[in-house]
Formats: structure tokens, C-alpha cells, sequence
């Protein structure tokens, strides 16, 4: 009996990562408006009354998806920063190269498709109270994620920390529309961590 219910909780899970990665393809194809129910289900290779058995609703389903793909480059990010912290713990300049390692995996992270079709939901939410009241819930436990690698990796200023996101976050809309400043967002990236690096040893004591 507990077997049964293991494989079908497996088979749950199976289906519920299948709708999540057609509904992400969908969104970055598509965009947010033609991201529907039946085109999810049908890219997923699943039935409408399995679609709508995880996701009653496609407000649901889109957040759920973007949170969903956004917790696991996270989740990639702390995994490589951890390597590198292990890796240099001999170093007794370890905190500015993984800062410097931090800032460029979140930047990695904060950008392209997947970044453009969640911009995409927050500009529908504007007018969309449902979409508003799915998003912001799953936005704040994201943002608390990247506050904390933040807070463990780059800087524990709290006012640091949000500069640091405003500008990962603005790099990222920027991205979108000029391909070509990949160089420029570099060199900001680099002035930001240098700002950081001195005000950190100039607040050391004596």
C-alpha cells in the first residue's frame, strides 16, 4: 500500500515538473498572454483535466512556474558559491573574489528570457488583481532569497544589499533591450564591487 502511494505521489510529481517546464517555454515563447491552460497542457503532453487538477487557475500556474524555476537558479548560485567558498578557505582574501563570484552569478541569474517574461507578469499584474495578488506573495520569498545570498556573500549593509539588487535588477531590464552593453554592465559590476571592497576596508578598525 505505502508503495502504491509512493509511485503516485512520484507520478505527481512527475506530472507537476512537466507543467511547470511547459508553462516557463511557454512564457518565454509566447509570453504571458498566450501562456493558457490548453496550450500548457498540450505542450506538456497532458490532458486539460490534469492541468487543471495541479493548477486551477493559470495566474496560479505562471507564478508558480517562474517561482518554481527562479528557486532552483538559486538554488544553482549558493550551491557554485559554496564550491568556491570551500575551495578558498585557505585564502585570506577569499571574501572579495567570492563577492566578485556572487555579483556575476546573480547577474547570470537576474537576466535573458526567463527575466523579460517575469517582467512580462509584473506589468500584467499593474491591472491584474488576481495575477497581483499570485505574484506578490511568491516576488517577496524570491527577493528574500536574493537578500540572503546577498547578505552571506557580498555585503551585510543592509542599505549594500540594496543597492546591490537595484542594480542586478536594472542590468537586468537593460539587458533586454541593448545586448550590447554586456561589456558596460561588466565594468559597472566591477566599480560596484571595488565601492564596496574599500568601504569595507576603510570601516575595518585600526
Amino acid at each position: 500500500m505505502a508503495d502504491h502511494a509512493s509511485r503516485q505521489e512520484e507520478r505527481s510529481a512527475a506530472t507537476r515538473r512537466a507543467l511547470l517546464d511547459a508553462t516557463i517555454a511557454c512564457l518565454v515563447e509566447e509570453g504571458y498572454g498566450g501562456t493558457t491552460g490548453p496550450a500548457v497542457a498540450k505542450r506538456a503532453g497532458l490532458s486539460r483535466g490534469a492541468q487543471l487538477h495541479h493548477f486551477g487557475t493559470r495566474d496560479q500556474m505562471v507564478v508558480a512556474a517562474v517561482e518554481h524555476l527562479a528557486q532552483m537558479r538559486l538554488a544553482a548560485v549558493r550551491s557554485r558559491l559554496q564550491e568556491i567558498e570551500n575551495q578558498s578557505a585557505d585564502d585570506p582574501g577569499v571574501a572579495q573574489p567570492v563577492a566578485r563570484a556572487a555579483l556575476e552569478l546573480l547577474a547570470g541569474a537576474l537576466s535573458g528570457p526567463l527575466y523579460a517574461a517575469t517582467l512580462e507578469l509584473w506589468v500584467a499584474a499593474r491591472a491584474n488583481v488576481e495575477l497581483r495578488e499570485e505574484l506578490v506573495p511568491a516576488e517577496h520569498r524570491v527577493r528574500a532569497e536574493l537578500w540572503e545570498v546577498c547578505r552571506r556573500y557580498v555585503t551585510e549593509d543592509p542599505v549594500e544589499i540594496q543597492l546591490t539588487l537595484d542594480v542586478l535588477l536594472g542590468q537586468g531590464v537593460s539587458g533586454m533591450f541593448h545586448a550590447d552593453r554586456a561589456e558596460s554592465h561588466r565594468r559597472a559590476l566591477d566599480r560596484w564591487e571595488r565601492l564596496l571592497v574599500d568601504r569595507s576596508t576603510s570601516a575595518r578598525p585600526c
